[in-house]
C-alpha cells in the first residue's frame, strides 16, 4: 500500500461514515442527483481498502461489494468527473460485473468524485441507468455541485463530532477547574475589566462572608468586604486593593491586608495576581489568589517579641555581669587589704604573747588565722574568676606542653608535699589560645587533682591530648577520690562543692575552668577515670 493510499484511507475513516446510517440530508442529495441526471437510480459510494460501501441509494437496494468489482473504483482517484453514455460499448467498463448482468445491467453511468480539500478521494456520487443516456453540461455541473454539498455535509458531521468531543473535554476541564477552585484553601477572586467582581471560590466566599457581587463599584469594595491595612484599623484604599492593583498595573505580588467580616475574627492574607487578556490582547479582567497567613504572622510577631525580649535580657545580663565582675574585683581588693592587716596583727600577737597565752586563747587565734587564710583563698578565686571573664582573650600560637611545664613549676611545692606524680604527654599540640588563660586552666585542674587525691594510694595525674575532627580533646586524669555521677554536672556551677563539709575548696576553680574553655569556643565535662578517680576533659579548636 502506497503512502498516498494510507493517507486517503485515514481521511476516509476520520469521517466515520462507513457502516454508519446515512442521515436524511444525504438521502435527499442522492435523490436530487437522480432527478438532475434524469435517471431512476443513484448511490453514494464510499470506497475503502477492500470494498465499495453504498452509504445510501435511491431506486434500488444498495449494499457492499468488493472494491475490485466497483465501476467507481476504476477512476475515482483521478478526481475527475466520469461520464459513459453506454458502458457496454466502453472497453474500460464492458467486462465489469455491474455491466455484464452479474450484478446489474448498467448502460448509462456517471460519477462525481468526492474529493476533500486536502485532495483525498473518498468515493463518488454515482448516477446510472439500464438504458443509454446523454448528459448536458448543465447536468454535469449540477452533479459536481451536489458532490460538493455531500462533502460539506461530511465535514459538518465530522466537525459536529469534533465539537462535541471538545465540548465534553472543555466541560470536563471546567468541572475539574471548578472542583480545584472549590477545594483549595486559597481564596481566588476575579473581576471584569472594569473592576467589578465576577467570581469568588469557596474559600473567598468563606473568608469574606459574602459572594461576589458585580453590582459593587470598585471604590466601594473595601467597605463592602471589610478590607483593612495590616494594622487592622485603617480601611484599605481602593488603589491598594490587590485585585484592582493587578488590574491597573498588570500584576501584584505579596500584597498584605486584613479581611475582617462582621462576626468573624480578622484574617491576615497575602495576595498575588495578574491582569487577564485574551490571546488577541483584549482585556478580560484580573484574578488574585490569597493565602491565609494569620497564624504565621502571629507567630512571627511572637518571635520578634521574643527576640526583642531576649536581646534586652542579654543586654541586661551583660550589664549585670560587667557590674558583678567589677563588684567582685572591687570587693575582693577591698577585703584583701583589711584581711592582710588582721592577719598581720594576729601574727604579731602570736610572736609577742604566744607563750603567755592560755591554750584556749591560742586555739582561738589559730581558728582566726585559718579563717583568714580561707577567706584570702576565696578572694583569690573570685579575682581569678572575674579576670577569666573580663580580660581580653589574646590568642596566639601556644605549645600546650610548655604551658604544662610552667604549670608544674608553679605547683612544684604542693605536688612535692603530696608525693604526687604528674605525667605530661610529649605530643601536646600547638594551638591558637590565650597562654595566660591556658596556664590558669591547667593550674586549676592539676591543683584540684592534687588536692582531692585518694588517701590510700599515691597520687597519679596524667595530662594528654588527642585530635578529634577539627578540634583537640585535652584530658587531665587522676586516681583521686573521684566525683559521684550525680555531681559531675553540678561541679562546674559557681560555689558548688562535692563535699561541702570537707571545706577543701571554695567551689570557684572549676567554674573558672569552664569560663576559660567556653571563651575559647570549647566544652568541658567531668568523667569517671578508669580504675577510679576523675577525668576532666575539655575541647579546644584545632590548629
Amino acid at each position: 500500500m502506497s503512502g498516498d493510499e494510507r493517507e486517503r484511507l485515514a481521511a476516509l475513516h476520520e469521517y466515520r461514515l462507513i457502516d454508519a446510517p446515512a442521515d436524511d440530508e444525504l438521502e435527499a442529495v442522492v435523490r436530487v442527483a437522480a432527478m438532475v441526471a434524469g435517471v431512476p437510480t443513484a448511490t453514494l459510494n464510499l470506497i475503502d481498502e477492500n470494498r465499495q460501501c453504498q452509504l445510501t441509494t435511491t431506486g434500488f437496494e444498495g449494499g457492499d461489494s468488493p472494491r475490485a468489482d466497483s465501476m467507481c473504483a476504476i477512476r475515482f482517484e483521478t478526481g475527475g468527473f466520469t461520464y459513459v453514455p453506454d458502458a457496454s460499448q466502453d472497453p474500460v467498463y464492458l467486462a465489469n460485473p455491474w455491466v455484464t448482468g452479474l450484478l446489474a445491467d448498467v448502460r448509462f453511468y456517471a460519477s462525481a468524485p468526492l474529493v476533500t480539500p486536502q485532495g483525498h478521494a473518498l468515493g463518488t456520487l454515482c448516477v446510472f441507468d439500464s438504458q443509454p443516456r446523454e448528459l448536458d453540461a448543465e447536468q454535469v455541473a449540477r452533479l459536481k455541485d451536489l458532490a460538493q454539498v455531500i462533502l460539506a455535509l461530511f465535514e459538518r458531521r465530522r466537525q459536529a463530532r469534533v465539537n462535541a468531543r471538545l465540548l465534553a473535554e472543555a466541560e470536563a476541564r471546567q468541572e475539574f477547574t471548578d472542583a480545584v477552585l472549590e477545594t483549595i484553601d486559597v481564596a481566588v477572586v476575579a473581576s471584569d475589566p472594569a473592576g467589578h467582581l465576577s467570581m469568588f471560590n469557596r474559600a473567598g466566599r468563606a473568608w469574606h462572608g459574602l459572594d461576589a457581587d458585580d453590582s459593587i463599584e470598585p471604590e466601594d469594595l473595601s467597605e463592602r468586604y471589610q478590607l483593612f491595612r495590616v494594622d487592622g484599623i485603617t480601611p484599605l484604599p481602593a488603589d491598594e486593593i490587590p485585585l484592582l492593583c493587578a488590574l491597573r498595573d498588570g500584576a501584584v505580588h505579596g500584597a498584605e491586608m486584613i479581611i475582617r467580616p462582621a462576626g468573624s475574627p480578622p484574617r491576615h492574607v497575602v495576595a498575588s495576581g495578574r491582569a487577564m487578556a485574551s490571546p488577541g490582547g483584549t482585556p478580560l479582567g484580573a484574578v488574585v489568589a490569597m493565602a491565609d497567613v494569620t497564624a504565621d504572622r502571629a507567630q512571627r510577631r511572637a518571635l520578634e517579641q521574643a527576640h526583642a525580649d531576649l536581646a534586652a535580657t542579654i543586654a541586661e545580663l551583660r550589664r549585670s555581669n560587667t557590674e558583678l565582675e567589677q563588684f567582685a574585683g572591687v570587693v575582693s581588693h577591698g577585703l584583701a587589704a583589711p584581711l592582710a592587716v588582721v592577719n598581720g596583727y594576729l601574727e604579731l600577737l602570736s610572736d609577742e604573747y604566744g607563750d603567755g597565752l592560755d591554750p584556749q586563747a591560742r586555739k582561738w587565734m589559730g581558728s582566726a588565722t585559718r579563717a583568714i587564710a580561707r577567706m584570702q583563698g576565696l578572694i583569690r578565686g573570685l579575682l581569678t574568676y572575674a579576670r577569666a571573664g573580663s580580660e581580653p582573650c589574646r590568642r596566639e600560637k601556644t605549645d600546650l606542653g610548655e604551658i604544662a611545664g610552667q604549670t608544674l613549676s608553679d605547683l612544684r611545692d604542693s605536688v612535692a608535699a603530696a608525693g604526687a606524680e604528674v605525667t605530661v604527654a610529649p605530643d601536646l599540640p600547638r594551638l591558637d589560645v590565650d597562654p595566660t588563660l591556658m596556664r590558669q586552666l591547667l593550674q586549676n585542674l592539676i591543683g584540684n587533682a592534687v588536692k582531692y587525691r585518694h588517701p590510700d594510694r599515691p597520687a597519679r595525674i596524667e595530662v594528654s591530648a588527642v585530635p578529634r575532627d577539627d578540634e583537640w580533646l585535652v584530658t587531665v586524669t587522676d586516681n583521686g577520690i573521684g566525683i559521684a555521677e550525680s555531681e559531675r554536672r553540678r561541679v562546674f556551677d559557681m560555689f558548688a562543692q562535692v563535699e561541702p563539709g570537707a571545706r577543701a575548696g571554695h567551689g570557684v576553680g572549676l567554674s573558672t575552668c569552664q569560663r576559660i574553655v567556653e571563651r575559647h569556643g570549647g566544652r568541658i565535662r567531668a568523667e569517671a577515670a578508669p580504675g577510679g578517680g576523675t577525668t576532666i576533659a575539655f575541647t579546644l579548636p584545632g590548629a
